[in-house]
């Protein structure tokens, strides 16, 4: 499955860039929306088919919180490393990682607050992100537990991470994954812009 998530966005940057039209691409476009709130379809049956599951978020409370938290915090303590060792002002530095995965939202939020470069190093950085999500999702659920497994996705575990969280976890923790990429889809306009706005 991964083989083939890598292969098909290769295929995919390849089309974009050499063979398709604007209007081509708009209507995959529109497909993949389509595709993914049939996906989201399909998640909601198998999730309301498991009775277990719902009792089971009722008994985490508050609890529900702790993977988004986590995820957010380490990314913004990754968000400072990363300045430091590639020799970045925080405040350019640090919102980029707040992208949380967004590519297309971070890259247009960046290049408006801080220009075409920081805005391009958004992209590139987020983009990067949802790859190897895509080629650490198996891994993590495998070695460490399934809701660790959320974490690389961040907010994209609510789109296109989901496939993957759906093949490698349990319907717990994609019910988890959808509430985790909802809440740091939320974020991430209101963490760049604070970052960018209070940092040195």
């Amino acid at each position: 499955m991964v083989l083939v998530a890598v292969i098909s966005l290769i295929l995919g940057v390849v089309c974009g860039q050499f063979f398709f039209t604007e209007q081509m691409i708009q209507a995959c476009s529109s497909l993949a929306d389509g595709t993914l709130y049939l996906l989201m379809f399909a998640v909601g049956i198998s999730v309301g088919l498991n009775k277990q599951v719902f009792r089971r978020l009722r008994e985490y409370h508050i609890k529900i919180l702790i993977i988004p938290i986590g995820i957010v915090a380490a990314t913004i303590a990754g968000g400072f490393l990363a300045s430091l060792l590639c020799g970045l002002p925080f405040r350019e530095g640090v919102p980029v990682a707040c992208g949380l995965g967004w590519y297309s939202l971070s890259g247009v939020l960046l290049t408006n607050l801080a220009g075409a470069k920081v805005g391009a190093l958004a992209f590139l950085s987020n983009l990067m992100r949802e790859i190897l999500s895509f080629l650490s999702i198996p891994f993590v659920a495998k070695h460490f537990n399934h809701y660790t497994a959320i974490a690389p996705a961040a907010a994209t575990s609510e789109d296109t991470t989901l496939p993957m969280l759906m093949k490698y976890t349990s319907e717990e923790v994609v019910l988890m994954a959808v509430f985790n990429g909802v809440l740091c889809s939320a974020l991430v306009p209101v963490l760049i812009r604070f970052f960018f706005e209070v940092l040195p």
